[in-house]
């Protein structure tokens, strides 16, 4: 293949396998763009980008191929960070210097997941997708009611990076200081999640949320934020690599980027109002419905596919 020339996009007729009518552009760009409107709400609310909507909806309802809906989920979770990381650094709720720190294992394992990505069968890739969100929302279970964390001092190591910081809740009404801790355990995780992110086009946003709150013990409204400014350059290294294997579509792409950037500002919006015991609610139940979504599709083909292997 000529790298210096991407390959030309197919039509949204022959993106989609099933469901004919859809492929009506009049039809097909404005229910994917609110969508994706939904996607980067949501996106944007928990620090997951906009992928974990998409992807799902591309593949189970549109039924889209795995590879071309990774490919717009890697645009959508760009758009979701470009869209909230610079509203969350105007309110100081972002921790840049925790971020830019992990950034450099999500970068690489992004990176290294976007080359596995081409050798994996979709029906591996709906699995791993589901139990990546099952996982996630059962570790999130044990803090469900937690509103502030106790932790206000950092670890040594945390301490001499000086990764520790403050942010003002507007629910609460109050500053709220917190330290951090688990920097190399956190950082472990976040290879795993740059992993899944080039595999999978998440943005691998429910490991590094959970990385941050469960083991880094930041709060939850500045593990989300932090997540969100972490995710778009996570995608943008293995964005490449999906374009000049042709699984980035603008048919696909265009509306899904336009409607996760809407979504992402509605997104920062309710954030900053919302309860961290809140946040923790609407991230466990929206993972445990894609993970079941997932699993089931990834099951279904593999069961299916059984007798003839």
């Amino acid at each position: 293949m000529n790298l210096g020339q991407a390959p030309r996009p197919a039509p949204v007729v022959t993106i989609l396998r099933k469901k004919a009518l859809l492929a009506d552009p009049l039809l097909f760009m404005p229910l994917l763009f609110a969508v994706s409107i939904l996607a980067g709400t949501f996106g944007a609310l928990l620090g997951i980008g906009g992928g974990m909507i998409v992807v799902p909806f591309l593949t189970s309802v549109l039924h889209v191929d795995m590879h071309l809906a990774i490919g717009a989920s890697i645009v959508s979770v760009i758009a979701t960070s470009s869209g909230s990381a610079a509203a969350y650094l105007k309110d100081r709720l972002t921790n840049v210097r925790v971020g830019m720190l992990l950034e450099i294992g999500t970068t690489t394992g992004g990176i290294l997941g976007a080359l596995l990505a081409a050798f994996a069968p979709t029906t591996l890739l709906s699995l791993l997708f589901g139990l990546v969100l099952a996982f996630s929302a059962y570790q999130m279970l044990g803090k469900i009611h937690l509103e502030h964390e106790a932790l206000e001092t950092s670890s040594p190591l945390a301490e001499k990076l000086k990764l520790g910081g403050t942010y003002y809740d507007t629910h609460a009404q109050r500053e709220v200081r917190y330290g951090v801790t688990g920097v190399l355990p956190g950082m472990g995780i976040m290879v795993l999640a740059g992993a899944l992110s080039g595999m999978l086009g998440i943005g691998g946003g429910a490991f590094k949320v959970l990385a941050m709150d469960l083991m880094m013990r930041l709060p939850m409204k500045v593990s989300t934020t932090t997540s969100n400014l972490m995710i778009g350059a996570t995608a943008a290294a293995s964005a490449g690599i999906y374009f000049f294997r042709g699984e980035i579509n603008p048919y696909l792409a265009g509306p899904v980027a336009l409607g996760v950037l809407v979504g992402s500002r509605l997104g920062t919006r309710l954030l900053i109002r919302m309860r961290n015991e809140r946040l923790r609610q609407l991230f466990v139940v929206l993972l445990a419905a894609l993970a079941a979504q997932m699993l089931w599709k990834g099951l279904s083909a593999l069961l299916g596919g059984w007798p003839h292997a």
